[in-house]
């Protein structure tokens, strides 16, 4: 069975709406993503040390949803066998421009948030460069991090 198939098994509707809600419409999974994206973070406790305190077994779920999703991949840590890096699949870097598309969004609708300040700012300044700069980054870890095989 292919992927395509398998993830169309558990698809309650064909409405596209409604299946990326299924996937990313909690308050966790985006965050998650986000902090790849923009925080560089890449392993469990660092995900946890978040400002806004996932739950353990909750951040567990939506780890183990956006691997089976194909939106992250993991990788055992070379230093620590029990631990594990995680990090965007080409399926999860697609993702940058809906959040970029957010944040654009709330720099005109929330205007007010002290801590998106800089990014409303870097949008405002020269999008693709911000663009550019937060791929670059992915790539550079994933370059250190990540063996080529994968």
């Amino acid at each position: 069975m292919s992927v395509t198939q398998s993830s169309k098994a558990k698809q309650r509707s064909e409405c596209v709406f409604s299946n990326v809600l299924d996937l990313f419409g909690d308050k966790w999974t985006l965050l998650v993503i986000r902090d790849i994206f923009f925080f560089n973070k890449h392993e469990f406790k660092e995900f946890l040390a978040s400002p806004e305190c996932i739950a353990t077994n909750i951040l567990s779920d939506r780890l183990k949803r956006l691997l089976a999703n194909g939106v992250i991949a993991e990788q055992i840590h070379p230093e620590n066998k029990s631990r594990k890096f995680y990090y965007l699949t080409e399926k999860g870097k697609a993702l940058l421009p809906m959040l970029i598309a957010m944040a654009k969004w709330g720099a005109i609708y929330m205007p007010d948030l002290n801590e998106m300040q800089k990014l409303y700012a870097r949008l405002r300044e020269d999008e693709k460069k911000l663009l550019s700069e937060v791929m670059d980054a992915i790539e550079q870890w994933e370059a250190q991090n990540i063996p080529k095989s994968q």
